[in-house]
């Protein structure tokens, strides 16, 4: 199983949505922003690197939410894990994404969310109105 950290970037009430980019796997689909967990590191230091290459952002980690294992394929199963952020850096830099939207919480249905990021989506929703 492949480990996965994701980051729910909060600022002013909305949450950060990403959108994959056209040439990703799973193209065009959104998802909270992140990537695996590489050998010897800890979930916070994977996603704190992630959010940093990916969007150029450097966050401060709030609290760590229930995970959810995915199954892709038979040989692509993830266990996405989940952080709530705040911002500690505002300047975005698109590197992998094709667009970013800053959703409030009743707009999060409203987006194509990659299948594993679905039961993360529902949770926020459901306790962070």
């Amino acid at each position: 199983m492949i480990q996965v950290t994701c980051a729910l970037i909060e600022s002013k009430q909305r949450v950060l949505c990403a959108q994959r980019s056209a040439k990703m796997s799973l193209p065009l689909k959104w998802e909270f922003p992140g990537g695996k967990l590489e050998k010897g590191e800890t979930l916070e230091d994977c996603l704190k690197r992630e959010i940093k290459e990916e969007l150029g952002l450097n966050i401060k980690i709030l609290e760590r939410l229930p995970s959810n294992t995915h199954k892709y394929s038979d040989k692509k199963i993830i266990e996405l894990i989940p952080f709530r952020c705040s911002l500690q850096t505002s300047e975005i830099d698109l590197k992998e994404h094709s667009r970013i939207e800053w959703a409030g919480v009743s707009q999060l249905e409203s987006f194509d969310w990659a299948e594993a990021d679905i039961p993360i989506v529902q949770h926020y929703i459901q306790n962070f109105k």
